[in-house]
């Protein structure tokens, strides 16, 4: 009977290999350019296309946000790569769990979806250092979107990973990946041709063999097309300025796209949450897609950004601006992935522009959202009795130097006492946390331009201790390269330099919880506290923070972001995706109100309440 098992073993193979081959060979397509449309399979094809970024869903959360984006019309999704989140450290790579762009491509796929995709070293998207990772900052001379021979090594080196990964998964090749962006708005930041020809052909040594695209806004069009290259300009939705500025572009001929298209717009704290008349909106959209544009809307589902993985904007005329965790972005799918109204009229807006034939699939349900009981917090421990070997220097080191990407950092000095003075941290990134004996004595906080604090020190020797937090690396504009974190050149106290300083990292990239005991209510620091709470049954959530101060959650080990209660964002949305049933941990960091200690919950977000403090 064995031999007949094992050739039966062998037929099963031989059949399953040969369905799967039949499959794959029946998903072969083409896509071309044309003079004025895309061609999918030598027909003419309209791109309709959603931006939404993997590291800002919940993996368990792909599929359920792709099934909305078919159900709202669109036939194709649009991501950017983030090379920081693929290569952390430098020479580390990590492509799992939510940072495996592969099989999110695949499920698209799956899901009867296009790929629009975005690899460029340089993303913007309201990211840590638009994408950077934190590293290239410590190689002497190394010069971001460049020609700089440094700079071109690790882009290389970082593609060539991508690659491996993504260019098999091109439409050329069976797959459903439709175009793929060099660079991006390169043209907002310089005009060196020959810098993205190399870009074109690193792309191409990759493996991305398909159609290779740019995208602009319409000031920067001129610096940031290549010519060879699809022009797509971002955001503008009149079909006779697409159609004239891509001519221009592109040899008097299209396709027609916009890469971007902003329904919408991002947050940063200590502002209004940005919203717009969606009706306005969605009669935009229904001219755009009548006068024949491909379209790519930025953001159709924001997400979340956690972690410490937003950006900041800063420039010569505006303070310093460090977005919030909520991308929410007043998108068509709100953050939990529910239809909004938004939603609904450009379901409308699309399928008036849908051939006859077309139907559209029934809006999945609103996902459930609850509030959770009343969170007792019975554990805390302060900053102080956190960190552990610290290292030495006469001058304070910055993040980089100690070849920490994120997080906080504890500055650590003694001073004499006995007098009345200035504490002046110079060149402060970004918010600080003063401390004279282990008590806090101000807060100093660089989007208000604030480095100096007036002190009182008592008599003797004085522990002096500064608590920096990073809020986020620029990404965008003419400081990527000035990017630093923590104290950046030196603490003084009546203009005479203070020396030998002790640093602490504290980068919270995982928590130990150990260290967290019995609670104190005299603690006065920084805190860390622990919970446990129980769950019958699970659901979405929005933990409300609008009784604590500022700091971060983490819930199950997953670091959900950052509350300030300066707003707007007032609520931390918690996926039930990573809730479960029976014990749940929760961890919250608060750097303000170290004697706050019940969190509610609600089954609604708050993201437009502002506070004076």
């Amino acid at each position: 009977m064995k031999p007949i098992l094992k050739l039966l073993k062998i037929t099963v193979i031989l059949i399953t290999c040969f369905s799967s081959f039949s499959v794959f060979a029946q998903a072969q397509h083409t896509f071309k350019l044309a003079d004025t449309v895309f061609l999918l399979d030598n027909k003419p094809f309209q791109i309709i296309s959603g931006e939404m970024h993997y590291p800002r869903i919940p993996r368990e959360a792909w599929r359920d946000r792709m099934k909305m984006a078919k159900a709202m019309g669109l036939n194709t999704i649009g991501t950017y790569v983030f090379w920081n989140v693929h290569e952390p450290q430098k020479d580390q790579f990590d492509f799992s769990g939510n940072n495996d762009i592969a099989e999110f491509v695949r499920i698209a796929k799956e899901e009867g979806l296009w790929v629009l995709l975005r690899p460029s070293p340089y993303v913007c998207a309201e990211w840590e250092f638009g994408g950077y990772p934190f590293w290239l900052q410590n190689i002497k001379g190394l010069q971001v979107r460049s020609k700089e021979a440094q700079y071109l090594k690790e882009y290389k080196e970082y593609l060539t990973e991508i690659g491996k990964r993504l260019a098999p998964l091109q439409i050329n090749h069976g797959g459903n990946i439709l175009m793929v962006q060099v660079e991006n708005e390169y043209g907002s930041y310089g005009n060196d041709k020959e810098y993205l020809k190399i870009n074109a052909q690193l792309f191409k040594d990759a493996g991305f063999d398909g159609v290779l695209s740019t995208c602009d806004p319409v000031p920067a069009l001129e610096g940031g097309h290549l010519a060879g290259l699809l022009p797509g300009v971002n955001g503008i939705d009149n079909p006779a300025q697409i159609r004239t500025l891509i001519d221009k572009y592109n040899n008097g001929a299209g396709p027609y796209f916009v890469p971007e298209w902003y329904p919408a717009w991002f947050d940063w704290w200590g502002t209004k949450h940005h919203q717009v008349d969606p009706k306005t909106y969605a009669n935009k959209l229904d001219t755009v897609l009548k006068g024949g544009i491909s379209i790519n809307m930025y953001m159709f589902h924001g997400g979340t950004t956690r972690g410490f993985m937003n950006g900041a904007n800063y420039n010569d005329s505006t303070a310093y601006e460090p977005q919030i965790s909520s991308y929410d972005y007043d998108a068509p799918l709100d953050e939990a992935g529910n239809a909004t109204p938004k939603f609904m009229l450009f379901r409308e807006a699309i399928k008036k522009n849908l051939s006859a034939n077309q139907t559209l699939p029934v809006v999945p349900a609103a996902k459930p959202a609850a509030a959770l009981p009343v969170i007792t917090f019975t554990k805390s421990t302060d900053i102080f009795n956190l960190v552990g070997k610290p290292q030495l220097s006469e001058k304070p080191l910055t993040f980089e130097a100690l070849n920490q990407p994120y997080g906080f950092v504890l500055y650590s000095s003694t001073i004499k006492g006995g007098r009345k003075g200035v504490i002046k941290i110079n060149e402060l990134r970004d918010y600080g946390l003063v401390y004279i004996n282990k008590k806090l004595v101000g807060v100093l906080d660089r989007r208000l331009y604030q480095d100096s604090l007036v002190v009182n020190l008592p008599a003797g020797k004085v522990q002096l201790d500064i608590l920096v937090e990073n809020l986020g690396r620029i990404n965008f504009g003419p400081y990527l390269l000035k990017n630093n974190k923590g104290i950046t050149k030196n603490v003084t106290f009546n203009g005479e330099e203070i020396k030998s300083w002790k640093m602490y990292p504290l980068p919270f990239d995982k928590i130990d919880t150990q260290k967290i005991q019995p609670k104190v209510n005299s603690l006065s620091a920084a805190v860390l506290k622990s919970a446990s709470f129980n769950l019958t049954k699970v659901a979405d959530t929005y933990l409300d923070m609008r009784q604590w101060g500022k700091g971060l959650v983490w819930v199950n080990g997953h670091n959900l972001g950052k509350y300030w209660a300066i707003g707007p964002q007032q609520t931390i949305y918690l996926p039930a995706e990573w809730l479960k049933k029976g014990k749940n941990e929760i961890v919250v960091f608060e750097l303000l109100k170290p004697k706050q200690h019940t969190l509610n919950s609600l089954s609604k977000p708050i993201l437009n309440e502002l506070k004076n403090k």
